[in-house]
């Protein structure tokens, strides 16, 4: 997904991610699929990209306030930036899914589980900055690998199978992006 790097914002936001100390974090799902798709589509990398975001996971403190207080963080960072980037600690997505989406949604264990969790399969994609100085390129997490996402197929996701959300979500995508396939059906989990 080297691709995703020809959209200066993913570059800046990979390069300043360890600035932040956040544990287990990623650049997650719309910045990185959504580039792939406008550059297959012929537009520039970050158009109709609405938001960006970052997955850490941080059991220590659930609060809400805590949350707020490394999104407070992250917007001081990335000021300079004509973008908004949201940051999402995993750990506690349990306490507000269901209230926010009408559906219960299991603990996570990681901000990866959170990746596997999407709607979409083909938008189950995330970047870290390597760990290791001497790795060129992010590290890549994509559980049901690119195939789909480099061919526009949408379908539900077995690990999230909430149909509805899952047709409102695929339906926006190809409203901004026409030739994207929807495959529609029942999920099973």
């Amino acid at each position: 997904m080297s691709e995703t790097l020809q959209n200066p914002h993913n570059a800046a936001l990979l390069g300043r991610l360890p600035l932040l100390g956040l544990p287990d974090a990623w650049l997650v799902a719309g910045c990185l699929f959504q580039t792939v798709w406008n550059l297959h589509s012929g537009l520039a990398p970050t158009a109709n990209i609405r938001d960006y975001d970052l997955f850490y996971f941080d059991a220590s403190d659930l609060s809400e306030a805590a949350e707020q207080a490394e999104q407070d963080r992250v917007t001081a960072l990335f000021a300079d930036l004509p973008i908004t980037v949201e940051a999402k600690n995993q750990a506690r997505v349990h306490l507000w899914y269901e209230r926010w989406f009408g559906y219960p949604y299991a603990p996570l264990t990681s901000a990866r589980n959170g990746i596997e969790r999407f709607l979409v399969p083909c938008t189950c994609v995330g970047l870290q900055p390597a760990a290791d100085p001497g790795i060129e390129g992010p590290t890549l997490y994509a559980p049901y690998g690119l195939e789909e996402l480099y061919a526009g197929l949408m379908r539900p996701n077995p690990a999230c199978p909430h149909l509805p959300l899952f047709e409102a979500k695929a339906q926006s995508y190809r409203e901004r992006w026409p030739w994207l396939t929807i495959q529609a059906g029942h999920v099973t989990a």
